[in-house]
Order: C-alpha cells, then sequence, then structure tokens
C-alpha cells in the first residue's frame, strides 16, 4: 500500500513538472516574435528542416519573415536576418542587444565566466578594453605589425616551396603561420612550421570549435546537467584543455621569472604588470586565471577564423582560375618579383582587395559564432523582447541581402568594385559582426588576409585535385570547415 502511494505521487509530481514546464515555455513563446512550433523540452532540436539555422534560414524567413524565434530545448533564441534587421540591432541598439548569453560548454572549458567572452558586462568590458590597447600598443594596424606578418608570409612561401611538388598540408601551414603572428604578440617568440607542441594546441582548438558549433555542442549547452555523465567527444576535449591551460600556465609563470617591468616583451607581460597594479581591487579581474583564459580565447579567435578564410580562399582561386590569373596579374604589375606586397600596396590593389572581400561575403554557413543576449526588455521592430533573450544574427543573410547587392548569389568582385575599378566599401559587408561584441582582432585579421594571400598568389598558382574540381564553391567551403584531411590542392610555384 505504501509502495502504491509514494508511486502515484511520484507520477503526480512528474505530471505538475510537466504542465508548469510546459505552460512556462509557452507563456514564453507568446511573448516572442514567431516560429516554428517547438515540442516539449527538446524545442526544435529535433526538427531538421529548423535547425542548423545557417541551412534553413531561407525558408524560415520565407515563413516566419526576418524576425523570428526557433528554441534551443527549453530556451528561445530570436534570429534576426538581412542587413536593415542585423544593423538596427546591432548598431542602432547596440546597448539593448549587447549581452552575452552563458553558454554551458563553454563555461566548462574556461572553468566558469572568465575571459573576453564572459557575460559579466563589467569585466568584459574591462579586459576588452585591456587587451585592445595592448594589441595596439605592439602593432596591431600598425606597421610594425605589418612588418611581422610579412615575415611570417615569407617563411610561409619558403616553407611552401621547399616542398617541390610533393604532397603538402597547405591549411596545416597556414595555421602555424597565421597562429605565429598572435604568439610573436602574446608569447614573445614563433613556432617552427614542424613544431609538435604547437600543432597539438592547434588541433585542441580546432576540435573544441567544431563541437561548439556540432549539433552535439547544442546538446550540451540545452542539458548541461546531464550531459558530463554521458560519454562523448565532450570529455576528450574537457581533458585536452586541461592540458592547454597547464602549458599557457607554465608561459606565464616563465614569464613572471623573468617580467622587466621597463621592458615588457609581449601580452602576457602587460597583463602580469597590470595584475600587480590591482592587487588591491577585490573584484579580482586580472588574476591569473583571466589571463590563461584570455590568451586561451586569442588563439582560438585569431587563428582558426583567420587561417580557415585564406583556406577558402585558395580553393575559390583553384576553383576559379580566371580570377586567379587576374590578381596574379595585378599583384605583378604593383609589387613585381623583387619584394613581397605590403599593407601599402593595397591602394593600388583594388582588384585583389575586392576579391578577398567577395570570398568572405560568399561563405553561407556564416552565422555569428557566439550569440548576443538582451540586457533589457527591448522594443524592437513591433516586438517586445524580454531581457535576457538570445539573439543570433545571421550575417548569411545580410551578405545575400538582395535588396543591399546585386546578384547576390553570383560570386563577383565587382560587389565591391566602382564603375571606375576601385575598391568601394559595402555597409552590407559584416564579416566580423558589429557593434559592441564585434571582433575585437578585425585590424589584424584584416592585415593578415591581405598580406599572406598577395604573397601566396605571388608565388604560387593552386589547382584542384580530384572530383573538387566540379563542386561548386559553396560545397567547397562546406567541406573544408573545420575538418580533418588534406586540402584538394596542388600548387605550382610561379616564375616571375
Amino acid at each position: 500500500m505504501e509502495v502504491a502511494v509514494t508511486g502515484a505521487l511520484l507520477l503526480l509530481w512528474v505530471l505538475f513538472f510537466f504542465i508548469f514546464s510546459s505552460l512556462k515555455m509557452y507563456k514564453k513563446k507568446s511573448q516572442l516574435p514567431p516560429g516554428p512550433t517547438p515540442w516539449f523540452l527538446l524545442g526544435n532540436l529535433l526538427q531538421k528542416d529548423v535547425l542548423p539555422v545557417s541551412k534553413n534560414v531561407s525558408k524560415l524567413m520565407d515563413k516566419w519573415g526576418p524576425i523570428f524565434t526557433v528554441w534551443m530545448g527549453p530556451k528561445p533564441m530570436v534570429v534576426l536576418c538581412g542587413y536593415e534587421v542585423v544593423k538596427d540591432a546591432l548598431l542602432d541598439h547596440a546597448e539593448e542587444f549587447g549581452g552575452r548569453p552563458t553558454l554551458p560548454f563553454f563555461q566548462t572549458v574556461n572553468n566558469g565566466c572568465k575571459g573576453l567572452s564572459c557575460s559579466t558586462e563589467k569585466k568584459w568590458r574591462e579586459l576588452r578594453r585591456f587587451t585592445l590597447t595592448t594589441l595596439r600598443d605592439f602593432g596591431m594596424g600598425k606597421k610594425t605589425m605589418s612588418k611581422r606578418v610579412q615575415e611570417e608570409a615569407l617563411c610561409l612561401v619558403e616553407a611552401m616551396a621547399t616542398t617541390k611538388g610533393q604532397l603538402f598540408d597547405v591549411r596545416k601551414y597556414i595555421r602555424i603561420a597565421v597562429s605565429n603572428v598572435l604568439c610573436s604578440v602574446v608569447f614573445g617568440s614563433r613556432f617552427d612550421y614542424k613544431d609538435q607542441v604547437l600543432l597539438e594546441k592547434l588541433r585542441i582548438m580546432e576540435s573544441f570549435v567544431s563541437y561548439l558549433v556540432s549539433y552535439t555542442g547544442q546538446i550540451y549547452n540545452v542539458f548541461p546537467k546531464i550531459m558530463p555523465y554521458l560519454p562523448g567527444q565532450h570529455k576528450k576535449i574537457l581533458g585536452d584543455f586541461e592540458t592547454l591551460h597547464a602549458y599557457i600556465n607554465k608561459s606565464v609563470e616563465s614569464h613572471r621569472e623573468t617580467l622587466d617591468y621597463q621592458d615588457p616583451r609581449d601580452y602576457i607581460d602587460c597583463f602580469l604588470m597590470k595584475s600587480e597594479k590591482e592587487q588591491t581591487n577585490h573584484e579580482a579581474i586580472y588574476s591569473q586565471e583571466e589571463l590563461i583564459i584570455c590568451v586561451q580565447e586569442l588563439f582560438i579567435a585569431g587563428s582558426l577564423s583567420t587561417s580557415e578564410f585564406l583556406t577558402h580562399a585558395l580553393l575559390v582561386m583553384a576553383r576559379l582560375p580566371h580570377i586567379q590569373e587576374k590578381v596574379q596579374r595585378e599583384i605583378d604589375e604593383v609589387v613585381g618579383a623583387n619584394r613581397i606586397p605590403g599593407m601599402e600596396d593595397r591602394v593600388g590593389m583594388p582588384y585583389t582587395n575586392a576579391v578577398l572581400h567577395e570570398i568572405q561575403r560568399y561563405d553561407k554557413g556564416s552565422i555569428e559564432s557566439f550569440p548576443r543576449e538582451t540586457t533589457c526588455p527591448t522594443k524592437f521592430r513591433g516586438y517586445l523582447i524580454p531581457q535576457g533573450t538570445t539573439i543570433c544574427s545571421d550575417m548569411a543573410s545580410v551578405h545575400f541581402d538582395p535588396l543591399q547587392w546585386e546578384n547576390p548569389e553570383e560570386f563577383n568582385p565587382g560587389h565591391f568594385l566602382d564603375e571606375k575599378g576601385q575598391f568601394r566599401n559595402r555597409v552590407a559587408f559584416m564579416p566580423f559582426s558589429a557593434g559592441k561584441r564585434a571582433c575585437p582582432g578585425e585590424a589584424l585579421a584584416r592585415m593578415e588576409l591581405f598580406l599572406f594571400f598577395g604573397a601566396l598568389l605571388q608565388n604560387f598558382t593552386f589547382q584542384l585535385i580530384g572530383d573538387a574540381k566540379d563542386k561548386d564553391i559553396f560545397t567547397l567551403y562546406e567541406d573544408s570547415g573545420l575538418k580533418p584531411g588534406d586540402l584538394p590542392l596542388k600548387f605550382i610555384r610561379r616564375s616571375i
């Protein structure tokens, strides 16, 4: 009798929980922009015609308009599409859409709410301001940094030239080259192209980003209390990050022992000096743990995204040889053979600059890697979006907005050229996002893209191999994105 009563009470509690959760979820739904009907607890997670948003955004926009809601389990996410809507949110309502939601897997990896992507407004503002100032002090956006990138570009060209036509993992070497630019600023030194320590660190970061944007990563963020008890890739990644944190910590300790207050060598030195000045601050923003996470995030953001773009750029050049030839002709005319391209050449190379911008625009999978969050109840285009709502801007819908681009589905560098053939900026070009949470490394990334791309096209001609010759650019982008394995590329040394 007692067992039956206990069972009945348990059943009633479960039933109450389901009814209460369901009412709570559908009350939220009534306050949000329209969207696909979510399933109880699971939201739209199992609905392949909804998620991932980047693959379904066109039909979702057609049905629900440029502002719609999808459900990541029981949590809503408002998706913004098209230039006017995204610009209105990120620029015209920058403060209201300037928060950062908590991503449980990211917090687990970061040992809590730490680093440049933390959701705590005061800490984020302080760390971002310090990081931008320090990077500028070490040359970001200046001639000194341009020289560093040029030197690394020469190292990359020489490393590729030594292969003499043998099989060669271009992507691996590009990642090391891009990482070395950041290493020189953060650690004060660079790594050899065959350094296994750096290669392992890059592998860890690549695995993390791949998991974070994957379906399984989304499941982790929806059900963070369950996932730690289940087997899966997340266990390996978390173990790898313990190793990565230990490595960065060792470097920090080495810097601390050799720190010269009169001559700081790099970002770590500057952070340690700032930490000592802030010792009396009870909030401890400049702790050693924060430093480790900031260094980690700088590498993830500054190494993988830039190297992935350069990978895409080489694939596009191989797929469109007539455009590759035109870029090379411009490089030969403006730069010649006795030096590699510099930032001062960009004005005189409008076509090359336009090609780089068009390659970025043409990435249909581009959706903000880290979503935003409303910082207060926000009136926006006829909706009252509650405070703390996750916001995701679909940048592909901005870059393919037919109201902003002539024939957006066509790959055409002319999108960034005026009638005289000179480069023109476009307001609807937002590859680094916009507003207060825009990428802090944009200036460095733009510099790296132009200088590495220019040096590679000056010295090599790229060709597709195998069945890749018949694939369209979208497929080439998708096939190469953060996946192991060699690129379907071969390259031939040019005689200039």
